[in-house]
């Protein structure tokens, strides 16, 4: 098993280096067009599942738990992610 401290500094480097792919991006293409605001939600929506996720991973015990657990943090930042960048709820969180 990975100690705890090892793999929370492994989810943030790779909530880190996920906000990497657009920067990156900006550079070779204008159709990638992200502002402070747009690295910002995202910073927060992957820290947060990240941390959410290390959160479930220390604190439940049954394996079962965890993976619902996951599971459902997971899926929840996938929705938000998609209303955020198309409104497939027709939301005003996206803007409609």
């Amino acid at each position: 098993m990975t100690h705890p401290n090892k793999r929370l500094s492994a989810i943030l480097a790779g909530a880190g280096t996920l906000l990497l792919i657009p920067l990156i991006a900006m550079q070779f293409t204008p159709e990638v067009n992200w502002s402070a605001f747009d690295f910002a939600v995202a910073a927060v929506l992957l820290f947060g599942t990240g941390l959410l996720i290390e959160l479930v991973l220390r604190k439940a015990t049954r394996p079962a738990i965890k993976k619902g657990l996951i599971f459902l943090i997971v899926l929840l930042l996938l929705l938000v992610w998609a209303e955020l960048a198309v409104g497939i709820f027709g939301s005003p969180l996206a803007g409609s």
